[in-house]
Protein backbone atom coordinates (compact mmCIF):
# COMPACT_ATOMS: atom_id res chain seq x y z
CA UNK A 1 0.00 0.00 0.00
CA UNK A 2 1.29 3.41 -1.03
CA UNK A 3 1.50 6.44 1.46
CA UNK A 4 -1.22 8.03 -0.58
CA UNK A 5 -3.62 4.96 -0.82
CA UNK A 6 -3.03 5.03 3.37
CA UNK A 7 -3.80 8.53 3.66
CA UNK A 8 -7.11 8.05 1.21
CA UNK A 9 -8.25 4.37 2.73
CA UNK A 10 -7.80 6.38 6.20
CA UNK A 11 -10.11 9.79 5.24
CA UNK A 12 -12.34 7.27 3.52
CA UNK A 13 -13.03 4.97 6.57
CA UNK A 14 -13.29 8.41 9.12
CA UNK A 15 -16.19 9.86 6.68
CA UNK A 16 -17.80 6.28 6.77
CA UNK A 17 -17.70 5.32 9.87
CA UNK A 18 -17.51 8.52 12.29
CA UNK A 19 -18.88 11.10 9.92
CA UNK A 20 -16.10 13.63 10.15
CA UNK A 21 -13.40 14.03 7.97
CA UNK A 22 -9.69 13.46 8.96
CA UNK A 23 -7.70 16.53 7.91
CA UNK A 24 -4.48 15.23 9.04
CA UNK A 25 -1.65 13.24 7.76
CA UNK A 26 -1.79 9.12 7.82
CA UNK A 27 2.06 7.95 7.32
CA UNK A 28 3.63 4.85 7.88
CA UNK A 29 6.31 4.33 10.33
CA UNK A 30 8.59 1.51 9.91
CA UNK A 31 10.33 1.82 13.57
CA UNK A 32 6.49 0.92 15.05
CA UNK A 33 7.30 -3.33 15.85
CA UNK A 34 4.61 -4.64 17.79
CA UNK A 35 2.13 -1.72 17.48
CA UNK A 36 -0.61 -1.62 14.44
CA UNK A 37 -0.42 2.18 14.60
CA UNK A 38 -0.03 5.33 16.96
CA UNK A 39 -2.32 8.52 17.37
CA UNK A 40 0.24 11.65 18.20
CA UNK A 41 -1.40 13.82 19.94
CA UNK A 42 0.73 16.92 19.36
CA UNK A 43 0.34 17.02 16.14
CA UNK A 44 -3.08 15.24 15.43
CA UNK A 45 -1.33 12.83 12.61
CA UNK A 46 -1.45 8.92 12.60
CA UNK A 47 1.25 6.98 12.17
CA UNK A 48 0.99 3.04 10.98
CA UNK A 49 3.24 -0.09 10.60
CA UNK A 50 3.56 -0.84 7.38
CA UNK A 51 3.95 -4.53 8.16
CA UNK A 52 0.40 -4.81 9.06
CA UNK A 53 -0.81 -2.87 5.91
CA UNK A 54 -1.27 -6.49 4.30
CA UNK A 55 -3.86 -8.25 6.99
CA UNK A 56 -6.82 -8.45 6.81
CA UNK A 57 -7.61 -6.46 10.47
CA UNK A 58 -5.74 -3.58 9.18
CA UNK A 59 -8.91 -1.55 8.68
CA UNK A 60 -10.04 -2.43 12.25
CA UNK A 61 -6.27 -0.73 13.22
CA UNK A 62 -7.17 2.29 11.36
CA UNK A 63 -10.73 2.30 13.24
CA UNK A 64 -8.84 2.36 16.42
CA UNK A 65 -6.58 5.16 15.85
CA UNK A 66 -9.34 7.04 14.47
CA UNK A 67 -11.15 6.50 17.12
CA UNK A 68 -8.20 8.53 19.41
CA UNK A 69 -8.08 11.15 16.93
CA UNK A 70 -11.85 11.95 16.58
CA UNK A 71 -12.45 11.63 20.78
CA UNK A 72 -9.48 13.79 21.34
CA UNK A 73 -10.47 16.44 18.69
CA UNK A 74 -13.85 16.19 20.39
CA UNK A 75 -12.61 16.91 24.07
CA UNK A 76 -13.55 13.31 25.23
CA UNK A 77 -11.94 10.88 26.87
CA UNK A 78 -9.80 9.22 24.25
CA UNK A 79 -7.68 6.87 26.39
CA UNK A 80 -8.12 2.90 26.69
CA UNK A 81 -9.39 2.91 29.80
CA UNK A 82 -11.78 5.72 29.30
CA UNK A 83 -15.46 4.41 28.62
CA UNK A 84 -16.26 7.03 25.82
CA UNK A 85 -12.98 5.14 24.09
CA UNK A 86 -14.49 1.47 24.48
CA UNK A 87 -18.07 2.38 23.49
CA UNK A 88 -17.01 3.96 20.17
CA UNK A 89 -14.41 1.16 19.63
CA UNK A 90 -17.31 -1.20 19.72
CA UNK A 91 -19.82 0.74 17.94
CA UNK A 92 -17.44 1.06 15.00
CA UNK A 93 -15.56 -2.57 15.05
CA UNK A 94 -12.34 -1.28 15.69
CA UNK A 95 -9.63 -3.75 16.42
CA UNK A 96 -8.73 -3.60 20.25
CA UNK A 97 -5.34 -5.30 19.67
CA UNK A 98 -2.99 -5.08 17.03
CA UNK A 99 -2.54 -9.02 15.20
CA UNK A 100 0.64 -10.98 16.13
CA UNK A 101 3.15 -10.63 13.34
CA UNK A 102 5.17 -13.09 14.96
CA UNK A 103 4.18 -16.44 16.41
CA UNK A 104 3.90 -17.25 19.98
CA UNK A 105 7.46 -18.96 21.29
CA UNK A 106 7.26 -22.39 23.02
CA UNK A 107 6.78 -22.34 25.87
CA UNK A 108 10.24 -24.01 28.34
CA UNK A 109 9.70 -27.11 29.63
CA UNK A 110 8.98 -27.13 33.74
CA UNK A 111 11.29 -30.24 35.78
CA UNK A 112 9.02 -32.02 38.34
CA UNK A 113 10.97 -33.52 41.76
CA UNK A 114 9.76 -34.77 44.34
CA UNK A 115 10.97 -35.29 47.92
CA UNK A 116 11.04 -38.68 50.17
CA UNK A 117 8.63 -36.55 52.44
CA UNK A 118 6.23 -35.98 49.18
CA UNK A 119 7.04 -32.44 48.85
CA UNK A 120 6.58 -31.51 45.02
CA UNK A 121 9.10 -29.29 43.51
CA UNK A 122 8.90 -27.50 39.84
CA UNK A 123 11.46 -25.93 38.28
CA UNK A 124 12.71 -24.29 34.89
CA UNK A 125 16.15 -25.50 34.96
CA UNK A 126 16.87 -29.61 35.35
CA UNK A 127 18.97 -30.30 38.57
CA UNK A 128 21.48 -33.38 40.14
CA UNK A 129 19.03 -34.98 42.82
CA UNK A 130 22.54 -36.24 44.22
CA UNK A 131 23.60 -32.33 44.59
CA UNK A 132 20.52 -30.80 46.29
CA UNK A 133 17.95 -31.32 48.52
CA UNK A 134 14.25 -30.09 49.39
CA UNK A 135 14.14 -26.68 50.57
CA UNK A 136 11.54 -27.71 53.20
CA UNK A 137 12.80 -30.81 54.93
CA UNK A 138 16.13 -31.87 53.85
CA UNK A 139 15.31 -34.96 52.18
CA UNK A 140 16.45 -36.52 49.20
CA UNK A 141 15.19 -35.38 45.64
CA UNK A 142 14.07 -37.92 42.96
CA UNK A 143 13.04 -36.73 39.59
CA UNK A 144 9.33 -37.19 38.03
CA UNK A 145 9.70 -36.11 34.63
CA UNK A 146 8.88 -33.18 32.59
CA UNK A 147 5.62 -31.22 32.42
CA UNK A 148 4.91 -28.73 29.49
CA UNK A 149 2.59 -25.67 29.88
Amino acid sequence: MTPEALQQRVQTLSQTFFGRPFRHQATFNSRLKTTGGRYLLQTHHLEFNPKMADLPAFDGIIKHELVHYHLHLSGSGYRHSDQAFKQLLNQVGGARFAPRLTPPKPSRPRWTYRCLNGHVIVRQRRIQVVKYRCGQCQARLEFIGEVRN
